[in-house]
């Protein structure tokens, strides 16, 4: 019948490894979670969840992680489920979410994934039928923009891989440049004609003498 947690029990339970607090009727998660540095285990299904923290990276052991069954409360995962990088484990079946976030494609220790339950956009069911690596696989080519619907102007600077705080290894080989981005965010190229003209291939390719003109 627990409807929360101690706020502070990201402080207080520092050395904690496992936390199982599911059939209750929580709706929140305190912030302080995070600092559960030591964590291995999350499991928080069967409960009245309606969001996790943002700042989920910092469970760097993390391996298992059950939201499971929130039914029609949970309706969103944040991004920084894509950087627990130590997780083995994702159990966000029976709730209400309609797109998994394009992180989880980056997840290389990520060996089952469970989302039956949910009514998917992204990544759509056809994909989610073929197993996990068909899910990774499309969420990393959507953070390329591979699967983005609206019109872009093509640039000479290529494709950037957007995932630079990982090594790409689920990022198909022909994807892979060598431009790292330090966010999630498309790069805007600034418009000053004198700026563009310094970095146009043919200043940049042109040999010693056409910069002595």
């Amino acid at each position: 019948m627990l409807t929360h947690l101690p706020d502070t029990i990201g402080f207080e339970l520092i050395n904690l490894k496992k936390l199982c607090i599911n059939s209750n009727k929580i709706a929140y998660l305190p912030y302080s979670t995070s600092h559960l540095t030591n964590l291995r285990v999350l499991d928080a299904r069967l409960n009245c969840l309606r969001s996790l923290p943002d700042d989920l990276e910092n469970l760097i052991n993390l391996e298992i992680l059950n939201v499971s069954q929130n039914f029609q409360y949970l309706s969103k995962l944040p991004y920084s489920v894509g950087f627990l990088i130590s997780l083995h484990e994702l159990d966000v079946s029976y709730n209400k979410i309609t797109e998994l976030p394009d992180s989880i494609g980056c997840l290389k220790k990520l060996q089952k994934l469970s989302v039956e339950g949910n009514r998917l956009v992204s990544p759509p069911p056809e994909v989610v039928e073929q197993g996990i690596r068909a899910v990774k696989q499309y969420l990393c080519e959507k953070i390329n923009g591979m699967h983005d619907k609206s019109p872009k102007k093509k640039s000479w600077f290529g494709k950037l891989a957007r995932c630079s705080t990982f090594s790409g290894a689920n990022i198909p080989r022909d994807d892979r440049e060598d431009f790292g981005v330090p966010s999630n965010r498309t790069i805007d190229v600034i418009a000053s004609p004198r700026f563009m003209g310094m970095l146009s291939p043919r200043r940049l390719l042109s040999p010693k003498t056409y910069f002595s003109k």
